[in-house]
């Protein structure tokens, strides 16, 4: 847990932008936001980046921005991670405790037996999270610290990301010249600053559609039990605008945020707007009608999408609080009606939140993972400096006490 007047950085690398967020954490526990930087990125495809040389530059002017407002340099952030190489399972652990005491000792024994499982050499586990700890059968143990017993279990929920992908995050991050305290999965990230301690409990999907994709978690009683990314983002809805008004991407993507709506039937018939025309820049009155009928048919088709992958796992019953929407596309009007008649349970679209400060600037869905980039700093222990790993660390610092005594 972080200490009061630390500080914490967020860096989020998305398909459309880099957001660094610097936070100074409070006595009351809330994170303060002081410090922002945002720059448009063009080095990322579907969340993994595929240009190091642009990522870098944006995340050099990101930073940049960031420390002049706030004043503080940055050496090192935690930074999120997505695509559609991320893969999430359960895995369970057994461990014999003999009628003592369960320690944390037991704790962590158990969990390091969970997650001994064959991973891919192509890929590496990122976070191995406890859904429950079961002793002697008796389930729906969040903490066995002080219980006695026989046998001690854990159920985890494994989430493994593709090693290239980590890797070009690292190296474009330490040749912005910035270490990395963590690495953390970016829809993880979003669901600590949108989602309620209630929603956790009862059961909910939570959806983070950004520019390229769609990052989407499930939760069940407080634990995480599904993680997946699906190859949709708002971009498509803004190149669909392009192609059917004729007009350039920038100027799609400024109306959709201005005039869309993803409800067409919610627009009065005889509205209209102005667009600039391909090549010549003129302007030109189309109807607003038209750009709302594209908007709900990519909405739609996005929406589909994602209600497919929540059936798939197995937990579409279970979700007492639905879904929550995130990410650019919240902020379209009519997304949480168009969503509710499509899946027939509770939709609501969410912004950030538990945080102070520049709240002008981050209380917004698109910045939901930069925000819980920081939740993430403040409740997590680091997990890598420098590309190292806890268990290099040690191992180093031994090596340095060996080297000492010697001299």
């Amino acid at each position: 847990m972080a200490q009061n007047g630390q500080i914490q950085v967020a860096l989020d690398i998305g398909t459309d932008k880099v957001v660094v967020l610097v936070g100074e954490v409070k006595d009351d526990g809330i994170i303060e936001v002081i410090g922002f930087g945002s720059q448009p990125s063009t080095g990322l495809r579907n969340g993994v980046v595929t240009d190091i040389e642009s990522t870098v530059e944006a995340i050099q002017k990101a930073v940049w921005e960031a420390e002049n407002m706030s004043g503080v340099e940055i050496r090192s952030v935690h930074v999120g991670i997505s695509g559609q190489h991320v893969r999430g399972f359960e895995s369970h652990g057994i461990v014999k405790v003999d009628g003592h005491e369960i320690t944390r000792e037991d704790m962590e024994s158990v969990v390091d037996q969970a997650k001994a499982v064959a991973v891919p050499v192509d890929r590496r586990l990122l976070h191995t999270i406890v859904r429950e700890y079961i002793v002697d059968g008796q389930d729906g143990i969040k903490i066995p610290i002080g219980i006695s017993g026989i046998r001690l279990e854990a159920m985890v929920f494994i989430v493994a990301v593709a090693n290239g992908a980590m890797e070009n995050i690292l190296r474009s991050c330490n040749k912005a010249g910035l270490a990395v305290a963590d690495i953390v999965l970016s829809p993880l990230a979003s669901a600590m600053s949108v989602l309620t301690e209630d929603e956790l409990e009862l059961g909910v999907a939570m959806v983070d559609i950004g520019g390229g994709t769609s990052d989407l978690v499930v939760y069940q009683k407080g634990a995480l039990v599904h993680a997946s990314s699906l190859p949709l983002g708002g971009n498509l809805i803004t190149n669909d605008i392009a192609v059917g008004l004729r007009t350039p991407m920038r100027a799609a993507e400024k109306v959709k945020r201005e005039y869309g709506c993803a409800l067409a039937s919610l627009i009065e018939k005889g509205d209209s707007i102005q667009v600039p025309k391909v090549g010549s820049g003129e302007m030109k009155e189309v109807s607003r009608q038209i750009l709302c009928d594209i908007i709900e048919a990519r909405a739609d088709e996005i929406l589909n999408t994602v209600h497919k992958a929540i059936h798939k796992t197995g937990f579409e019953e279970l979700l007492g609080a639905g879904l929550v929407i995130t990410g650019g596309a919240a902020n379209i009007p009519g997304i949480e009606s168009l969503a509710e008649s499509q899946m027939d349970m509770p939709v609501r679209s969410a912004s950030p939140g538990g945080v102070a400060g520049l709240i002008d600037l981050v209380a917004d869905p698109i910045y939901a993972g930069s925000v819980g980039l920081l939740h993430y700093a403040a409740s997590h222990p680091p997990a890598f400096i420098d590309g190292t790993t806890p268990m290099m660390r040690r191992i180093l610092d031994r090596l340095r006490g060996w080297f000492s005594d010697l001299v």
